[in-house]
């Protein structure tokens, strides 16, 4: 991994000092002989691009500001002009300051996204296949692709489980995992089930997975003799083949029961490469995890929880309301937000999550 990738710059010189050298490696024709190389120093490259171009504008704006104030001595015309530059400045300051405070070394990933059904039957299915909607609505809005990696219908067309890879077409400082990552847990839904016949609201719920997807295997070392992987046949709705050979794969990780799926790849060789990926990523959350838990609070709050027991939000068809238990945040327009609509709930959770990690810097 390309030297500092996947944690804060301690400093502005820092952050100066490995651009530049991000800069000159990706000026090296060698560089873009390995693709996956480049992806990484490009990845680097983009997250520290906007700390970069903001000191930068803080240098000039200063400047501006100085040499407007030494104008002003004969021009009084100029300390206006001088005040507003030094206010501009304030403000550039404060930014680059919150662009150099410890952050989700995560959030330039991509995602593996899983959701389960859970109890409720159908209804709870029915859900499930609302939520993965709602999830790739806001991804096409993005402009990100969306992968389904595996997918198993209930008899009435919902996901008894799902996962998807959504990705973002460029590198980002702030990729598909700064905003999802705030979307794992559980998601409960009050209405009125399709399969009820006296109108009477029920309550059931979906949990939502989200982990960073590893750009290759590692750095989790998996073991193939810790693995045993299953092959059979891809199907449908209700069961229908929708392939007539065996290249759906399912692998188990022995040590900590693991099992993992990938059925929309055309081969059995690209299904087992996706879910070794899908596996990667969960187990390098679920370390992560246990690394957070023994860490100080501060590091600990840096690590996504993988326990799904936690109700994150509610989705009140009644009263078209939606509910986030964790920042109480409350809305009135759940069928904009089932469309995709969700930037102002997630950006109430980074803001949440921007004002804890200021307090720790």
């Amino acid at each position: 991994m390309t030297q500092g990738a996947g944690r804060s710059p301690s400093s502005i010189d820092d952050v100066l000092s490995e651009y530049g050298g991000l800069e000159a490696q990706l000026s090296d024709p060698a560089l873009h002989e390995d693709a996956a190389a480049a992806r990484r120093v490009g990845k680097r490259f983009a997250e520290l691009t906007p700390i970069v171009q903001c000191h930068r504008a803080l240098v000039s704006t200063r400047d501006d500001a100085a040499a407007a104030r030494e104008l002003a001595g004969d021009d009084s015309s100029f300390a206006e002009e001088a005040d507003r530059l030094d206010s501009e400045a304030a403000a550039l300051e404060a930014r680059l300051a919150d662009l150099l405070a410890p952050r989700d070394p995560h959030d330039a990933d991509d995602v593996v996204m899983e959701i389960k059904s859970g109890e409720g039957g159908e209804e709870s299915a029915l859900f499930a296949a609302d939520l993965a909607r709602m999830y790739t609505r806001y991804a096409e809005k993005h402009g990100w692709i969306v992968e389904v990696l595996g997918l198993t219908e209930s008899d009435l067309g919902g996901y008894k489980d799902a996962s998807f890879s959504i990705r973002s077409r460029q590198p980002s400082r702030d990729g598909v995992w700064s905003r999802l990552k705030f979307e794992g847990g559980v998601h409960r839904v009050q209405r009125v089930p399709v399969t009820e016949s006296q109108g009477r609201v029920h309550t059931s719920a979906a949990g939502v997975l989200v982990f960073p997807e590893p750009e290759d295997v590692g750095p989790v070392e998996i073991d193939e003799s810790d693995l045993r992987i299953d092959v059979y046949r891809s199907s449908g709705k209700g069961g229908q083949g929708v392939n007539t050979t065996d290249s759906a794969v399912r692998i188990t990780h022995l040590p900590t029961g693991t099992v993992v799926t990938c059925q929309n790849e055309r081969s059995q060789l690209q299904n087992k490469q996706r879910a070794l990926q899908v596996l990667a990523a969960r187990l390098q959350a679920a370390a992560e995890e246990a690394a957070g838990a023994e860490a100080a609070e501060g590091r600990a709050s840096q690590v996504r929880t993988v326990d799904r027991s936690e109700r994150i939000r509610t989705y009140n068809y009644p009263e078209n309301r939606i509910a986030d238990h964790r920042v109480g945040f409350k809305a009135h327009n759940l069928d904009a937000v089932l469309d995709g609509d969700l930037d102002a709930v997630l950006d109430a959770l980074a803001a949440d999550e921007r004002r804890r990690r200021m307090e720790q810097a």
